[in-house]
């Protein structure tokens, strides 16, 4: 999501950069580029012209034409704006002092409502609550089964009552059992429709009337755009929304809902869902998203995912070894398997600055087959092997190469990036984190420029290196 804009936004920026000078022609100019950026990406009409508005009178008052560097200011006015413009958002669940806290799940047909449903409850679960499902979608066929699918994959117990049509019963009944049972969160996932209509609008505001929720979520498809965002309007006027979570976000879509849907219904986003998987619910930071929108990154969730990924015993030990240039090959698989979890190499390469647009076009996924790929082929070698890989010889890597069945190239590709790997792990252990961050970031472009960025073709490791006008093209842009 927001691929497009954000190579756009940062045409507009490189514009303002190589003209020296910037008048106020040139401000409305840009300005007028980025309503249309905004429109194609789906973005509310009155949206787009609001913030287009806002933006140009913003940097017309601070004087962008006399600054030494007018296209930082302008960024940093633009990235004020974005963040004004989806929130601001507190992500938290408010869990009450008197338990249980009762959470009302809305939505149409296909949004992903029931498996969100079971995403938050493992997000609470996380936070140490223990929360109850509740099936009270009793006119889909199969909700109620998928459902308790979900609740067995994660442990959760799940209230169904399969005998009777009566959803307001079988919440409140879901409800007592709560408080009997002593479980904090109560997650209620009522019926869809595949479209708005009155009768599930009535049994959705009877349930609400009754069990009387202390939050209201409407989950909705990011990939419906503008269809979204009038979703959320009907919604919000019979329910009283606290809060949007946002589907699909992973998709190649547009992202117009994410920046609309705030300034139309008034409700934040608090969460959106990054992929299928029930740990793939992300809390929502407009600060964050308005980084990704201009290319700056998120490193701050970057660093959270991998905190999440091993325990702070973990982190040590692994920090040592790569102080000590010990890293061995059972390690890199076993942080590459961590890492990409549910996500892909190119995802967690956009959350550093300056990546994003360095990638466009460049494939960069890494999926389960690749890492089962690289995984065999540490496999096949001896103890020894992938303690120091240097030992690996030509004939050495033919044996290692029959053995799991793969190239012989594919394991000179596998061990020449690791070891580049270890010797840049070994360099950046010593350095502060603002200095990690801003030599990862560095080396990243070098390497990208230069060809050395894996690429994964199939099951195939390789490496595409990029002809001579690539390379001037890399050298005039890091040049300016």
């Amino acid at each position: 999501m927001f691929d497009t804009l954000s190579q756009r936004f940062g045409s507009f920026f490189d514009r303002l950069r190589g003209r020296g000078r910037i008048t106020e022609e040139n401000i409305q100019e840009v300005m007028q580029e980025v309503r249309t950026a905004l429109l194609e990406a789906d973005v509310h009409v009155e949206v787009a012209d609001r913030f287009v508005a806002e933006v140009a009178q913003s940097a017309l008052g601070a004087e962008v034409m006399k600054t030494l560097h007018p296209e930082q200011l302008m960024i940093k006015i633009v990235h004020d704006h974005l963040i004004r413009l989806m929130g601001p958002v507190d992500s938290r669940i408010p869990f009450v002092s008197d338990p249980p806290t009762i959470i009302l799940m809305a939505g149409l047909q296909g949004s992903g409502k029931t498996t969100t449903c079971g995403k938050l409850a493992n997000y609470c679960k996380s936070r140490g609550k223990k929360p109850l499902l509740v099936a009270s979608d009793l006119k889909r066929p199969a909700a109620i089964d998928q459902l308790e699918v979900l609740g067995a994959q994660l442990e959760v117990p799940v209230h169904a009552e399969r005998d009777h049509q009566n959803a307001v019963k079988v919440c409140r009944n879901g409800v007592e059992r709560a408080r009997r049972q002593l479980l904090d969160v109560v997650i209620l996932d009522t019926a869809g429709r595949l479209a708005i209509d009155e009768e599930m609008m009535q049994e959705v505001a009877r349930v609400a009337q009754n069990v009387s929720p202390h939050q209201i979520y409407l989950v909705i498809d990011a990939m419906t755009g503008q269809d979204a965002v009038n979703t959320a309007r009907a919604f919000n006027e019979r329910l009283e929304l606290d809060g949007v979570i946002l589907t699909k976000f992973d998709s190649d879509t547009r992202g117009g809902a994410v920046l609309s849907v705030k300034q139309v219904t008034g409700k934040p986003v608090k969460f959106i869902g990054v992929g299928e998987k029930l740990d793939r619910l992300e809390e929502f930071h407009a600060d964050r998203i308005a980084g990704r929108i201009l290319g700056m990154g998120d490193v701050v969730s970057l660093v959270e995912k991998a905190q999440q990924q091993q325990t702070a015993e973990e982190a040590a030990a692994l920090q040592t070894k790569m102080a000590k240039g010990q890293l061995a090959l059972d390690d890199f698989i076993v942080q590459m398997e961590k890492m990409t979890q549910g996500s892909s190499l190119k995802e967690m390469l956009k959350m550093l600055p300056g990546m994003g647009q360095m990638m466009a076009g460049q494939d960069l996924n890494i999926g389960d087959d690749d890492i089962r790929h690289m995984k065999a082929i540490v496999q096949s070698m001896t103890p020894a092997e992938r303690r120091d890989p240097n030992i690996i010889d030509g004939s050495r890597r033919r044996r290692i190469a029959r053995g799991c069945g793969a190239a012989p190239e594919d394991v000179s590709g596998l061990v020449k990036q690791f070891l580049q790997a270890r010797d840049v792990t070994k360099l950046m252990a010593g350095m502060s984190m603002w200095d990690r961050m801003k030599f990862g970031s560095r080396f990243a472009q070098q390497a990208m420029a230069g060809g050395q960025m894996p690429r994964f073709k199939g099951s195939t490791f390789k490496q595409t290196p990029r002809n001579s006008k690539d390379r001037r093209k890399d050298r005039k842009r890091r040049s300016r």
